[in-house]
């Protein structure tokens, strides 16, 4: 299943997300899925820390290797964001009144995805929390046995 089936169907699982131009920030998504990669799971939100800014609309997508966010801007151009498990530090979930928001740390960078459905930050939470914790535990064996 690609990306933006897996976007669309987080959407229909929690309307009350706020996520606009799924498909091609999904695109974005798909362009840089590596060969040896397959989209386990993939949601919509805002890219930014702000409740009332609905125009940073992004998907993120969990791969078996990684963590993308794909967001396609209005006029021209992408960004595409990568966390792979060693660059991962944590992660944080807030819900507010009306939404909620991750912010997931890592060396470089914090990402914040907001405007999340209250219901989805559980689901959320738990499928990267497991992959992490379970990749994190592979790259820690690898790191002792070189």
């Amino acid at each position: 299943m690609n990306c933006y089936d897996l976007a669309k169907r987080f959407k229909r699982k929690y309307p009350g997300t706020v996520a606009w131009r799924i498909f091609q920030n999904a695109n974005i998504v798909d362009m840089h899925i590596n060969p040896n990669e397959t989209v386990s799971y993939a949601f919509a939100g805002q890219k930014n820390d702000s409740p009332l800014d609905f125009f940073q609309t992004a998907v993120v997508a969990l791969t078996d290797k990684r963590v993308l966010i794909g967001q396609k801007r209005l006029i021209f151009g992408y960004s595409l964001s990568s966390i792979t498990p060693d660059m991962y530090n944590d992660m944080q979930i807030y819900q507010g009144i009306i939404w909620g928001k991750i912010v997931i740390d890592t060396i470089k960078e914090t990402v914040v995805i907001s405007n999340l459905s209250k219901k989805a930050l559980i689901e959320i939470e738990t499928v990267i929390s497991d992959f992490m914790m379970r990749e994190k535990k592979k790259y820690g064996q690898k790191t002792k046995n070189d």
